[in-house]
């Protein structure tokens, strides 16, 4: 397997297997960082036996840079570019699971992709600024975007609208583990059903 293709799960026998809905062949994750977007989108793709996608890594994978490097090399507007084409190309999978970037929602290219494949439906991932930055300071991950906590502040609340407008179905993440979130998802995905 290479990293542009999604990550297939392997199930144990103590896992229990639940559908996702027969009309949808994607399911999209989307939230400001620390939301749990790859975290519960393994989760998710595990209990439902399809396969995950991380956008960015899907990125990364097909420009052969890391993401800190693309905005570096090309700037925030030639990165949003790369990143319209990845999502494109990762929509034309089925029976995914797929993990957005934070910033993916921005650009009005990514919704209209998201809105317009069919059988595709978007989930936003919400909790509150101070949780999710909580979060994040717990991860030994490297984000420049954090290193001014009023600058993030302002960067997810200009985020939010958008990723309350672009979802079929919010979940609420911050007083729920990754499995009680993923669970809480199912059910509202079942009751969702046509």
């Amino acid at each position: 397997m290479t990293s542009t293709e999604p990550e297939t799960q392997i199930k144990t026998q103590t896992e229990t297997m639940t559908h996702a809905p027969i009309h949808l062949k994607r399911l999209v994750l989307t939230g400001f960082m620390g939301a749990g977007k790859s975290t519960i989108g393994r989760l998710l793709a595990a209990r439902i036996g399809w396969n995950f996608l991380d956008l960015d890594a899907h990125l990364e994978s097909r420009t052969n840079a890391t993401i800190p490097q693309l905005f570096e090399q090309h700037g925030e507007a030639r990165f949003r570019r790369l990143e319209s084409t990845a999502l494109a190309s990762a929509l034309g999978y089925s029976n995914i699971v797929l993990a957005l970037g934070g910033g993916t929602p921005e650009d009005l290219t990514n919704r209209l992709l998201l809105e317009q494949t069919p059988a595709t439906f978007t989930i936003f991932l919400d909790a509150p600024f101070p949780t999710l930055f909580d979060r994040c300071m717990l991860q030994d991950i490297a984000r420049p975007v954090l290193e001014d906590p009023a600058a993030a502040q302002l960067r997810f609340e200009r985020r939010h609208p958008l990723y309350r407008r672009m979802a079929g179905l919010t979940i609420a993440t911050s007083n729920q583990t990754p499995t009680q979130t993923v669970e809480a998802l199912l059910r509202a995905l079942a009751e969702k059903r046509p």
